[in-house]
């Protein structure tokens, strides 16, 4: 799978560079999310902008890693999904449980504000 990673300060951004996603493929998109969190910085970024289409395996698999990511404290948005991809979201009804962006830039807006925000939760405890 190509995948390109690149560590921001506060996250990592994962770019799937090709057109489709094959049920085959999950395992190494978990050990690809696995890999990232294994440092300090803990945000991730997915970027699907080049997916064209995507099997239900994959689709669920990342559904559950984000949902994982943010029962652990840590953000995890998926921005640039072209609608084929949206579409298996949806008709497995996860879409509506997604942070999602239409483009990168919005996504580390959405990281920044979420870091900011368990800052200030985190100080009220």
């Amino acid at each position: 799978m190509n995948v390109k990673i690149d560590t921001k300060e506060k996250f990592h951004v994962i770019t799937i560079n090709q057109p489709s996603i094959s049920a085959n493929m999950t395992e190494e998109i978990r050990k690809s999310l696995d890999e990232v969190t294994q440092n300090h910085v803990k945000h991730i970024v997915l970027n699907m902008a080049p997916v064209e289409n995507i099997d239900l395996n994959a689709a669920v698999l990342i559904a559950e890693a984000q949902q994982k990511a943010y029962e652990e404290g840590h953000s995890f948005v998926i921005c640039g999904m072209q609608q084929p991809v949206k579409d298996v979201f949806k008709d497995a009804d996860l879409l509506d449980s997604l942070n999602y962006t239409p483009t990168e830039s919005e996504a580390w807006d959405i990281v920044q504000m979420e870091e900011v925000e368990r800052e200030l939760l985190g100080g009220e405890e």
